[in-house]
């Protein structure tokens, strides 16, 4: 009886925590049992989303005050029906510039960050543990992936910038980590550690139920046939 309950989904032994590097790899887009992605993927998102903005506030805005100030300066022969159409007519070919140059900005770090990131954090869950290496490595290819259309000599020098960029930006992010107790990979190895313990209680305590309740109907079976 204790073998049949026993291999039931409910009942069967706790998998253990992933093993190997592809494994880490694949659990990072797998959402858990309270469909909720790992912390180190919703990450990635919030960084992807955070490049968008600041990489359209960075070519937006001088884009907008330099569209504004051209209309300014070469609208002096133009009627307007007032000051506030004016203003309004020079306020929109700021719009315009910074939508325009925002968006190609915008894309571009976004697209940066989001491969960076992502390089960066499959290489650490790939090897385990968070080294300024990984970083480095994440801007090495970034760099070169953006440079590649200019040739080998584009490519080695998009190689050579990311990672000189990488390495800093590691350093900093591992330093931060640090600062609150423990890195990203330390923290998930912790609680994919603990999560296993914690199932593997549960499923034990469970046998130990069934068993006692397999030994009384043995003891009970037992009683009646003597009566």
């Amino acid at each position: 009886m204790a073998e049949a309950l026993g291999a039931g989904p409910e009942f069967r032994r706790p998998a253990p925590p992933p093993q190997t590097g592809w494994e880490r790899l694949s659990e990072l887009w797998q959402r858990d049992e309270r469909q909720q992605l790992p912390e180190e993927t919703l990450n990635i998102f919030r960084a992807a989303f955070t490049a968008g903005v600041a990489g359209w506030l960075y070519g937006g805005l001088p884009a907008f005050r330099q569209a504004r100030k051209a209309f300014i300066d070469g609208s002096h022969g133009e009627l307007f029906q007032n000051r506030a159409d004016a203003v309004q007519s020079a306020h929109r070919a700021g719009l315009r510039s910074f939508l325009r140059y925002g968006w190609r900005w915008s894309w571009r770090v976004t697209a940066f960050v989001t491969i960076f990131n992502v390089v960066s954090t499959g290489l650490a869950a790939y090897r385990d543990k968070t080294t300024i290496g990984n970083f480095a490595w994440a801007g090495a290819f970034t760099g070169a992936l953006f440079r590649m259309n200019l040739g080998l000599q584009g490519l080695a020098g998009g190689f050579v910038f990311g990672t000189v960029c990488g390495i800093p930006a590691g350093g900093l992010l591992i330093m931060m980590q640090k600062l609150a107790g423990e890195t990203l990979q330390e923290k998930r190895n912790r609680e994919r550690r603990e999560l296993y313990e914690q199932k593997l209680a549960e499923w034990q305590s469970r046998l130990d139920v069934l068993g006692q309740t397999e030994s009384n109907a043995q003891g009970e079976s037992e009683t009646s046939k003597r009566i």
